[in-house]
């Protein structure tokens, strides 16, 4: 990806294309988004016109989730997280369970979540 930076409005319309259904796909949301998301190949049109997101737009909305989920934790150790997400960040060494429960950062979360709040503020 080439750093495309995306708006809420345009996460918004990912994730409706990505739960489906008959009368989310009509929403403005989507309307006002598809071009360009689907110029970035984010989704697509498949044969039976439906839109459809591509893998690399499941993997925007998987990241998204994996950075919401830091700023989860370093908020709240008790935060809920999904499976995925807790087995991916789990993996990247990114949280450390507590004893008492829930997580917390590890040394490398804290400076990805640093990171990418720097990219973020710089763009």
């Amino acid at each position: 990806m080439k750093n495309e930076k995306l708006t809420t409005d345009e996460y918004d319309a990912l994730e409706l294309v990505r739960r489906g259904g008959k009368q989310d796909l009509a929403t403005a949301c989507v309307g006002r988004n598809t071009k360009r998301l689907c110029g970035i190949k984010l989704m697509s049109f498949g044969r039976d016109k439906r839109l459809t997101l591509t893998e690399k737009g499941e993997e925007v909305l998987f990241l998204r989730r994996c950075v919401t989920g830091l700023r989860a934790v370093a908020q709240d150790p008790m935060a809920p997280l999904d499976d995925d997400v807790l087995r991916f960040l789990n993996r990247k060494s990114h949280l450390l369970p507590l004893e008492a429960g829930g997580h917390a950062l590890s040394d490398k979360g804290r400076e990805s979540l640093a990171d990418i709040e720097q990219q973020e503020q710089s763009r």
